[in-house]
């Protein structure tokens, strides 16, 4: 049975790694007694993954998690399998940290995935950096028909590869002191928050608060 876990990350947990945030929900899921399947082979692995990975730092409103456990008895009874989805819900979210806020838990097909299209960035501008400067920078951004950046390839920054992101930027605009922007993913890939930062000349200094990833769109296959 695959399950499609919806949880928010803020505060001292958008730290955490791609890794780090499958190793507390794996340890969440046994505490819950929640049955994970395993991949078979010399090494099991825990079924679960996240879709859309995180960048380090940046607070999101809507993650997915896809987490494959033992199927339980199939029922024709709608509001048996909304309890059966509210008691994993609520025995799962016992377990979690501060930070880290179950959403919702659903019950997916069995071949279904799940394959993000789209996600919005809010960025949170000191006033003092909200300039006529900025301003000029979005609107060149938005008109320019290419936006290549120096692309890090490895954690060592030892290897760079030069991308042009303007594709992936489907929109930014300066709303009061936030900057919003929408990005498109794709197989190819999509424009890394760091990357938006260095096109509008900001860094994390300049910022009011933590970036945060909402309105995620997905595709379900």
């Amino acid at each position: 049975m695959l399950l499609a876990i919806r949880f928010k990350v803020e505060g001292s947990l958008r730290f955490l790694s791609h890794a780090e945030t499958l190793k507390l929900f794996q340890r969440a899921c046994v505490r819950a007694g929640l049955a994970i399947r395993y991949s078979e082979g010399f090494n099991p692995r825990p079924k679960l993954s996240l879709p859309l990975p995180r960048s380090v730092g940046v607070e999101s409103d809507e993650e997915l998690l896809c987490l494959r456990v033992a199927r339980e008895p199939l029922t024709e009874d709608p509001a048996a399998d909304e309890q059966r989805e509210l008691r994993i819900k609520e025995a799962l979210a016992r377990q979690l940290p501060e930070g880290c806020e179950l959403i919702s838990v659903s019950t997916a097909g069995a071949g279904d995935s799940f394959a993000p299209r789209s996600a919005t960035y809010v960025f949170s501008v000191r006033p003092e950096y909200v300039t006529e400067e900025l301003k000029a920078t979005i609107e060149r951004l938005l008109s320019s028909e290419h936006l290549p950046v120096r692309r890090s390839m490895d954690e060592e920054k030892a290897k760079f590869k030069n991308v042009d992101v303007r594709g992936f930027l489907n929109s930014i605009k300066l709303a009061d002191s936030s900057i919003i922007a929408e990005c498109a993913i794709s197989p190819a890939g999509s424009i890394r928050v760091e990357e938006i930062l260095m096109l509008l000349g900001l860094d994390e200094g300049k910022l009011a608060a933590p970036v945060r990833r909402t309105n995620v769109q997905w595709q379900n296959d």
